[in-house]
């Protein structure tokens, strides 16, 4: 049994886009810190999968559940953690680049809020294995017609990658980030009064057989319009005119496959950057 979660972490400096982070949990049995066969073969896929080459370091994070002493469990969390590294560096994974190896102990449960005890001391008895991708650089990825930020010579189809403007999973929320991102785009395109642009939402991690995701606020299947809009409604407020943008979800169409973080993105498509005549 596994639970995959992608967490998007940003930064304050350079032209980075965003550092990845991906959580894949394995789950014991009571009291246990072997891996069946089962578990084995899901580290093993889990190990197959991700790109080895991006890989800036590993945690590995042992828990149990809230019975018994905590010596005990402690000691069985670090079991459970070490049994998981063992089989990571099996199929190999490099000892080095795994940083922290820490058995937690037990995870107490508020038995007031629990509705399924049982089922709640089962995700607690597992292991996470926490890797950490390095940085990606817009310059690396060599999009033609794509920058980071808006330019006074921009075409028709030129598109702009909001590098800090990445949202976290299932939200159409902007980040403080966000906003500052955006305050500094919505300077250069009063400035740049002849732009006009779509606004693109994007998402990540949808089954191909759903384009679109799911806004977790709104809880309907519109959450890269949602991000779109935004967006817009934003750089409305900061006087950029409704006359010079649209906006528009993608969905899960147009992924860059750099990462779950980079898909959850928002991009501005140049339409046309027409000067007035008699100012030519």
């Amino acid at each position: 049994m596994k639970w995959l979660v992608f967490v998007a972490a940003f930064f304050s400096f350079g032209l980075s886009f965003a550092q990845e982070e991906e959580i894949y949990s394995i789950f014991f049995e009571f009291d246990k810190f072997n891996l069946k066969e089962e578990q084995a073969e899901g580290v093993i896929a889990f190990v197959q999968k991700i790109d080895t080459a991006r890989i800036e370091s590993i945690q590995i994070y042992g828990y149990c559940d809230d019975r018994g002493k905590d010596e005990y469990n402690f000691v069985l969390s670090t079991n459970r953690a070490n049994t998981v590294k063992d089989k990571l560096i099996e199929r190999g994974i490099k000892s080095k680049i795994i940083i922290t190896l820490e058995g937690k102990g037990r995870i107490m449960l508020d038995e007031d809020l629990q509705t399924d005890i049982p089922e709640a001391r089962s995700k607690n008895r597992r292991v996470d294995v926490v890797v950490n991708y390095k940085s990606v650089l817009i310059e690396n990825l060599k999009i033609p017609g794509v920058y980071s930020t808006v330019k006074k010579d921009a075409v028709a189809g030129d598109r702009i990658y909001l590098e800090r403007v990445l949202f976290e999973r299932g939200s159409s929320q902007l980040t403080t980030q966000a906003k500052k991102e955006l305050d500094k785009i919505a300077i250069l395109l009063l400035k740049y009064k002849n732009i006009h642009f779509e606004v693109q939402g994007h998402v990540c991690c949808t089954p191909t057989y759903h384009r679109e995701a799911v806004d977790r606020e709104t809880k309907k299947r519109e959450l890269s319009v949602n991000r779109a809009k935004r967006v817009f409604n934003f750089l409305f407020k900061k006087g950029i005119s409704n006359s010079r943008m649209t906006y528009r979800g993608y969905g899960n169409t147009q992924s860059l496959k750099q990462g779950s973080a980079l898909d959850r993105r928002v991009e501005l498509l140049i339409l046309k950057n027409e000067v007035p005549a008699g100012k030519k």
